[in-house]
């Protein structure tokens, strides 16, 4: 079950960089307010401030629905979103 540890490491680390991608990507071509959006939702994904939310706040955001949010803002970001038109997506 260590892999279990590893995967979802990496699956945190490669959502989060995705999603602060996104935020730049969104605050220089579309609108500041939705880049913001999406760098403040990177910082969920991000493993060593999920850690840090955990360990200060003491607010954990379960695997699910880490998993369930991620599909949520694909969906948004390739469906409806205006940076998904600028690129012909």
């Amino acid at each position: 079950m260590i892999w279990h540890k590893y995967i979802s490491k990496l699956s945190g680390w490669l959502f989060g960089l995705l999603l602060v991608t996104l935020g730049i990507l969104n605050l220089l071509l579309v609108h500041p307010v939705t880049g913001l959006i999406y760098l403040f939702l990177a910082l969920i994904f991000l493993p060593p401030i999920s850690r840090a939310f955990k360990k200060h706040f003491r607010l954990y955001i379960p695997v699910a629905l880490k998993i369930i949010l991620g599909i949520v803002i694909l969906w948004f970001t390739l469906g409806i979103s205006d940076l998904a038109e600028i690129y012909g997506l």
